[in-house]
């Protein structure tokens, strides 16, 4: 904890998650359907490397093009070097929320300004949300971190009255309330959590 009281926590750990799950995209699954309708398997990489580039100038407070880019604005993809570079930006990530100064203040991400620590909450939500796209629509295991998971299931049960999540997420797919905590909050981000390719 800061003394502003902000949550901090380690994102090393589903950064790692999400840097397994990659390490075990063949090359023929890359244009596999994913559970973002727009986004094949590729897309979905391009966009992990994209954002994990994003929040992770966001939490150093490094604002610039990176920043300041509509994640809406085309649809991403990868490069050949992917495979080397996912990893080493994930890697970036964590480190760059480690640091306590990155949870406070304001910085930028996507284009919008916005606390530190929202920014870091939204970092987390992503990387747990998108490690369960990436792990259905390459059939892999996925076990997020608890302590990921738990902050993004908070995150997102926030979120669901804000009248401008329909701009972010898809309308709340309903879950049991004794349902497992990944189900939840996979649903809460409005999709389906048994979706198959």
């Amino acid at each position: 904890m800061t003394d502003d009281d902000t949550t901090t926590f380690d994102l090393g750990p589903q950064t790692r998650v999400i840097a397994r799950l990659a390490l075990g995209v063949s090359d023929a699954q890359l244009s596999e359907p994913t559970p973002c309708p727009e986004y094949t398997v590729r897309n979905l990489l391009g966009h992990l490397l994209g954002l994990a580039t994003a929040f992770r100038d966001a939490g150093r407070k490094d604002l610039g093009p990176t920043t300041d880019t509509d994640p809406t604005g085309a649809v991403p993809d990868i490069g050949p070097g992917w495979r080397e570079d996912l990893p080493e930006v994930l890697d970036q990530l964590a480190g760059a929320w480690r640091d306590p100064a990155a949870w406070t203040g304001d910085t930028r991400a996507g284009g919008v300004s916005l606390p530190g620590a929202v920014a870091g909450a939204v970092a987390v939500d992503e990387l747990v949300v998108h490690g369960w796209d990436l792990a259905r629509a390459t059939g892999q295991a996925y076990t997020p971190d608890p302590a990921a998971l738990t902050a993004t299931h908070a995150f997102l049960a926030a979120a669901v009255e804000d009248p401008t999540r329909g701009a972010i997420f898809g309308p709340v797919v309903p879950v049991p309330d004794d349902g497992p905590l990944l189900d939840r909050a996979i649903g809460l981000s409005g999709r389906d959590p048994n979706w198959k390719p």
